[in-house]
C-alpha cells in the first residue's frame, strides 16, 4: 500500500464571528514535496496555517497526520509531531537575544546554540548575531531568526511564509538550493509568496484559495506568472505605467553628509549620507535587511534627531530639520509608512479608526481638543473603501487584520494626507501582487502630481519598478545615484554584497 500524506486536511472551516475564513477545505502535502499557498489578501492563507500550527482550532473538518487523525490544541502539539513555521507577524520576544529567543523552543546550552545559529546562517545566507538584542533588529533580520528556530528542530513540515524577502537576488537561489536539498531528504514544504516567479520556479503543485475557499490545483511551472495572478485575484492586471519624470521641481528632501552613531552595540552607523529628493520622482533607497535601514528612516522621520549643531544635514522643503521631531516635521509635509506594521504603523488593540487619528488628527479628525468621531470614522472608510481593505470596518481591531489588509491601510491613512514628501519602508511587504500593483500605481501617481517620494525596499523588482532612480546602502553607506533604466539588478545586486566600494 502507497504511504499516506504527510498532512491531510479534510473539510476545514473557521469562522470569527460573521467571518468565514476557511470554508470546506481539503488540502494534502506530500514528503518531499513543495506546496505553495496562493491567494491574495484575506483569502484565508493566514488562518488556514495557523490551524496547521495549533494556533487556532477548526470548527469543521479534521486534520491528518502521517494518515491518523490529531487535534492541535496548542503550536507545542504541532512541534511535536514535527511542523515547524515561521509567520509573517514574527512571534519573538524583543527583551531578549536572539539566542534566549531560540533557547526557549531548541534545546541546548546558549554557546552550543549559539554555534550552531552562526552554522545555519553562513549555511543559507541568513547571517545573524546570536547575542543580537531582538529589539534592536530590522524585519527583516527578525524573519532570519524565526527561520533559523525552525530549521534547528529539523522539522518534517515546515511552513514558510514569505522567507525570501531578507535576501538579495544573489541569496534567493541559495536558499532555494538549500530547501530544494531538504525536499530530497524528504522533508515537506508549504511556502507562502506573493512573488509568483519564486512560485514557478521552486514549488511542485499550489493550491489557490479564493474568499476562504479552494478554487484550484495546478502545477506552477506550467503556467505563466500573470496566468497564476490572474486566477489568484480573479482579474488582470494592468501593466505598469510609469513614464519617464519630467519637470522635477524643488528639492524637497536632502541630506546632507548625515552621520549617525549608533547607540546600540548592535545598530548600525551612518557614514556621510547625501541624497535628494525633488518633487516629482520617486528614490529608492536598496539593500540587504539590516545595512542601516531602520536607522535611515528613524533619522529621516524625525524619530532620531541631530544635534543643533548638526540641523542642516537633514532639509526639507528648504528648512534645516536635523534638531526637529516628528510632529515637526509633519507639519512641514513629510507623511511616513513606516517597515513595522504592528507596534510603529498602528496599535494592534486600537480600532482602524482611533489608528487613523495617530497621524491624520490634522484632517479635521480633532475639533477644539475633542475627537469628532463622525470625521474619523468617515475618514478611516475613505481608507477602507479606496484601498480594498478587507475587514469589518472602522470600528475593527487593527490586529484582526492579515498583514497586507493592514498595510494597505496604513498606506492609504499616509496618501490621504495628501504629503509634500513620502517616506515609505517596505510598501508592499506581504501583500498580493493585486493590491501590490495598487499601491505602485498611486505612489506613481502621486509622483506625477509633484510628490517627492523616498521608497526604502528589499524588493528589487519593485524599486526597478516605480523609482526613477536609486542608491544602494550597505553598512551604513549609500552608493552613488543609480538611474533605473540604464543599470541593471546585477549591477545593484553587487552594490549590494559590498562588490563595490561607496
Amino acid at each position: 500500500m502507497a504511504a499516506p500524506p504527510l498532512l491531510s486536511l479534510e473539510g476545514i472551516s473557521k469562522s470569527y464571528g460573521a467571518v468565514r475564513a476557511n470554508r470546506g477545505i481539503d488540502l494534502t502535502v506530500d514528503p518531499g514535496q513543495v506546496h505553495a499557498i496562493l491567494g491574495e489578501n484575506g483569502a484565508g492563507k493566514s488562518t488556514l496555517m495557523k490551524l496547521i500550527y495549533g494556533v487556532e482550532t477548526p470548527d469543521e473538518g479534521r486534520i491528518l497526520w502521517k494518515g491518523r487523525p490529531v487535534t492541535l490544541a496548542n503550536p507545542a502539539d504541532a512541534r511535536a509531531l514535527g511542523i515547524g513555521m515561521v509567520f509573517q507577524h514574527f512571534s519573538l520576544f524583543e527583551t531578549l537575544s536572539v539566542v534566549q529567543n531560540i533557547a526557549l523552543i531548541v534545546p541546548g546550552s546558549r554557546a552550543t546554540l549559539a554555534g550552531r545559529i552562526r552554522d545555519l546562517g553562513r549555511e543559507f545566507g541568513l547571517e545573524i548575531d546570536p547575542d543580537a538584542m531582538v529589539h534592536d533588529l530590522s524585519v527583516g533580520e527578525r524573519q532570519r531568526v524565526e527561520i533559523i528556530r525552525c530549521l534547528l528542530r529539523a522539522p518534517d513540515l515546515l511552513i514558510l511564509d514569505e522567507p525570501t524577502s531578507v535576501l538579495p537576488p544573489q541569496g534567493v537561489e541559495r536558499l532555494f538550493a538549500t530547501l530544494r536539498a531538504l525536499r530530497t531528504k524528504g522533508m515537506a514544504i508549504l511556502f507562502i509568496s506573493h512573488k509568483l516567479e519564486e512560485i514557478r520556479a521552486l514549488c511542485d503543485v499550489a493550491t489557490i484559495l479564493r474568499a476562504g475557499e479552494v478554487t484550484g490545483r495546478l502545477v506552477p511551472r506550467d503556467h505563466s506568472a500573470a496566468d497564476l495572478a490572474t486566477r489568484m485575484i480573479g482579474r488582470n492586471i494592468p501593466p505598469p505605467a510609469h513614464p519617464v519624470a519630467h519637470d522635477l521641481g524643488e528639492v524637497r528632501l536632502e541630506l546632507a553628509g548625515l552621520d549617525h552613531a549608533a547607540e546600540d552595540p548592535f545598530g548600525v552607523s551612518l557614514s556621510g549620507l547625501s541624497l535628494a529628493v525633488r518633487g516629482g520622482e520617486i528614490v529608492g533607497i536598496a539593500g540587504i535587511s539590516g545595512n542601516g535601514q531602520k536607522e535611515l528612516a528613524a533619522l529621516v522621520s524625525g524619530e532620531i534627531a541631530q544635534p543643533a549643531l548638526r540641523r542642516d544635514t537633514v532639509r526639507l522643503m528648504g528648512q534645516p530639520v536635523g534638531d526637529t521631531g516628528v510632529a515637526g516635521r509633519r507639519r512641514l509635509g513629510l507623511a511616513f509608512v513606516p517597515e513595522d506594521r504592528l507596534g510603529r504603523g498602528a496599535v494592534p488593540e486600537m480600532s482602524l479608526a482611533d489608528n487613523a487619528l495617530l497621524t491624520a488628527h490634522g484632517q479635521g479628525l480633532v475639533r477644539r481638543g475633542f475627537i469628532a468621531r463622525a470625521a474619523e470614522r468617515a475618514f478611516s472608510a475613505r481608507v477602507i473603501a479606496g484601498f480594498d481593505v478587507r475587514s469589518r470596518g472602522p470600528e475593527a481591531e487593527a490586529g484582526s487584520l492579515s498583514g497586507g489588509n493592514l498595510q494597505k491601510f496604513i498606506m492609504g491613512r499616509e496618501i490621504l494626507l495628501s504629503p509634500k514628501v513620502l517616506l515609505v519602508a517596505q510598501p508592499t511587504w506581504g501583500v498580493d501582487v493585486g493590491a501590490a500593483s495598487d499601491i505602485r500605481q498611486r505612489l506613481v501617481a502621486m509622483r506625477n502630481d509633484g510628490v517627492a517620494i523616498l521608497v526604502i525596499s528589499e524588493e528589487l523588482e519593485e524599486l526597478f519598478e516605480i523609482c526613477d532612480r536609486l542608491h544602494v546602502l550597505h553598512k551604513g553607506r549609500l552608493s552613488p545615484s543609480l538611474p533605473t533604466r540604464t543599470t541593471t539588478t546585477e549591477d545593484v545586486g553587487t552594490w549590494m554584497i559590498g562588490g563595490r566600494a561607496a
